[in-house]
């Protein structure tokens, strides 16, 4: 297993599978200057997994925002401008990740949590998280593209009650709507996530996401030809010819 970890990022790599956890239990695991610099690299660290999950330590917050002590230090528009553009790059960098990526939310996805949230393809939730874009609360609105992306998800109209009125909802009215993919027992929840990444790590898994991401009609069958021709395809068509062979 190759393992590093920074000040306030685990990052952890193994069998294909990298999990990146946010671990600032001072801050409620917000996200600080530093932590972008961190994620920057740690994204860097594990380019070449067949899945990536990001999750937080602990099990009170995912991601409980920016991290309002450091940013309030921000004063002027270029200085917020650039903060934002810092982040929402960093977000674009999570969403265009060639394999898939989950969000694994250990506890509450609030503000700039929820945007790292939904740059994510898939959530998986703790059944006692809560979710919500409630920058209004602070008299500012989502920055780091989770408008957007939260609208691609539920709908223009739902997108804007929920980050227009700063919604908090639970895990299961959250999966209701299609904002979290799977709701699952506390008890069982790393479990969960760990099996669900693991069935995720595989060359056909990211094929498929950059189909679904709009590749051309000749893009997916070239894929699919390549995943054809590949020894793994060979492998698990032999093994299960030899299963039917036993039954």
């Amino acid at each position: 297993m190759g393992h590093d970890c920074p000040d306030e990022l685990d990052v952890q790599l193994e069998d294909g599978l990298a999990v990146i956890t946010i671990n600032r239990p001072q801050a409620r695991n917000a996200i600080a200057p530093e932590t972008m610099e961190q994620l920057d690299r740690a994204l860097d660290k594990v380019a070449g997994a067949q899945a990536l999950v990001i999750t937080g330590a602990g099990d009170r917050a995912f991601v409980s925002g920016g991290d309002l002590k450091q940013l309030a230090a921000l004063r002027t528009e270029a200085e917020a401008a650039a903060m934002a553009w810092r982040m929402r790059t960093l977000c674009d960098r999570i969403a265009e990740f060639p394999a898939p990526v989950i969000a694994a939310l250990n506890g509450h996805a609030l503000g700039g949590g929820a945007e790292v949230a939904v740059a994510a393809d898939i959530r998986i939730a703790a059944a006692d998280i809560k979710i919500g874009f409630n920058q209004v609360s602070l008299a500012i609105m989502p920055a780091w593209g989770g408008a957007e992306r939260l609208g691609a998800l539920v709908g223009r109209s739902q997108a804007l009650l929920l980050a227009g009125t700063g919604t908090m909802l639970d895990a299961a009215a959250a999966e209701r709507i299609g904002l979290i993919n799977r709701v699952v027992p506390r008890e069982s929840f790393d479990a969960e996530w760990r099996a669900l990444a693991r069935s995720l790590a595989n060359p056909s898994a990211g094929e498929i996401k950059r189909v679904l991401g709009g590749a051309s009609p000749d893009e997916a069958v070239d894929a699919f030809a390549r995943l054809w021709v590949a020894d793994e395809h060979w492998e698990a068509a032999d093994r299960l010819q030899q299963g039917r062979k036993q039954r």
